[in-house]
């Protein structure tokens, strides 16, 4: 029987020829990165009654970023970043391991050359599962548990099963990846794949950039899962190419026979814009369910929906046109490099000049930190995540999810749009 995506890096990782879903293996990890709201201050708390110090099983493989307190909003956070700061100084990160307000952590690791593919990637936050776009496996861990994987450099897994998402055609017109992962977290449930990996195949996939990919799996763990794989391919090395990544890697690619829990097929012509209602990631109906809905607030942005294309695409559609005097849309590139890719290509005075305003490249407005919570009785649509209760601000707020397509006509309308109107 052949192999999974996932069960060949784990074997790799593990030194085996091959493993199997179920399998427990110890995994030598790649990567292990910390965030500022989960990182070295968490990760020392938790482990202050052990009886030794903590040390680095190799700080060239940890990555530390500063993305969700930073710009910093409250002194509070601003105390958390400098403790991050100073705690990367102490155990020697340099440069090109530790990052501070340059954007959210999952982006960086992509741009830096961390997320390789056939690599195990684990990180102190739950989108971990984006490098699954480069055919790295990716997965969030608690804190405790990073702290031993700093000290030895691996970890106890559990070989997930996997669901494979096989999608085939060309998505239409006003049609984007995150209506991919929208319809397919809610047809599997929002723990319908819990500790399991979704794999995504066919060629629809094989024909989205890299940007929309990681967009896919980045959303991996909105339906429970362990990582959400795509097959590294030619996109893939042009990527790391691109950014300058010189480090070597090896591909895998599921075997035709590998044996899946589940096969999910789709044709991408029948895909129409899909948006996720509150509060809840798999509560996702087609855009004509629920088109008309008003919405005061929209955001595009985070490690889910601000990269180059996303910009690129909210650009064509409102240019020219301004955000509804009912709307404010709040527009965040997903890392520095980014926003000045952005810059240089117009997008941002576009997007400025139709009424949006830009921020820092941060998590802040995601999780409802700083840089733009939205109030009692608001209803924003948001390209991120999430759209738990109290997520981006109050608790009697409303978060609708969608393509930052679908966001821009929206904001150009004031309420929930079919994007396909304004193409």
């Amino acid at each position: 029987m052949g192999m999974t995506l996932a069960e060949k890096i784990l074997a790799r990782a593990s030194g085996k020829e091959s493993v199997s879903a179920g399998e427990i293996v110890t995994a030598k990890v790649d990567c292990a990165m910390m965030d500022d709201i989960l990182g070295p201050r968490i990760v020392e708390d938790a482990i202050k009654d052990f009886p030794y110090e903590l040390k680095l099983w190799d700080k060239d493989r940890v990555v530390l970023i500063c993305d969700h307190y930073a710009p910093s909003g409250t002194i509070h956070q601003a105390d958390i970043v400098a403790y991050t700061r100073d705690w990367a100084k102490r155990f020697g990160l340099g440069e090109e391991n530790y990052f501070e307000g340059i954007g959210p952590c999952h982006q960086i690791l992509a741009e830096n050359g961390y997320s390789l593919p056939g690599t195990v990637q684990v990180g102190t936050d739950s989108h971990t599962c984006t490098a699954g776009a480069f055919g790295c496996l990716g997965t969030g861990i608690g804190s405790t548990e990073m702290a031993g994987v700093l000290y030895t450099g691996e970890i106890w897994m559990r070989v997930p099963e996997t669901i494979l998402y096989k999608w085939e055609g060309k998505l239409p017109q006003g049609v984007m990846a995150k209506d991919v992962i929208l319809k397919s977290i809610g047809d599997t449930g929002h723990s319908g794949a819990t500790y399991m990996s979704m794999e995504f195949t066919g060629d629809t996939i094989k024909n989205l950039p890299m940007d929309e990919r990681m967009c896919i799996s980045n959303m991996a763990i909105e339906a429970g899962a362990k990582c959400g794989l795509i097959p590294a391919d030619e996109k893939t090395d042009a990527y790391l190419a691109e950014h300058g990544c010189t480090k070597a890697y090896e591909k895998f690619a599921p075997d035709a026979d590998a044996n899946y829990a589940k096969v999910m097929q789709y044709r991408a012509e029948d895909l129409i814009p899909q948006v996720a209602c509150p509060h809840n990631v798999d509560n996702v109906h087609p855009i004509t369910e629920v088109k008309g809905t008003v919405m005061h607030r929209a955001y595009i942005g985070s490690c889910t929906g601000g990269r180059l294309n996303d910009l690129r695409v909210a650009a064509e559609i409102l240019k020219g046109k301004k955000v509804s005097r009912d709307t404010k849309l709040l527009v965040s590139p997903a890392s520095q490099l980014i926003w000045k890719q952005a810059d240089k290509l117009g997008y941002l005075q576009t997007l400025a000049e139709a009424g949006a305003t830009i921020l820092a490249p941060t998590c802040g407005a995601c999780l409802g930190v700083h840089s733009g919570l939205i109030g009692a009785g608001e209803n924003c649509v948001s390209a991120s995540n999430r759209n738990f209760k109290g997520r981006m601000g109050s608790p009697d707020g409303k978060v609708y999810l969608a393509s930052p397509a679908t966001i821009a006509a929206s904001a150009i309308e004031g309420r929930l749009a079919d994007v396909r109107e304004h193409l």
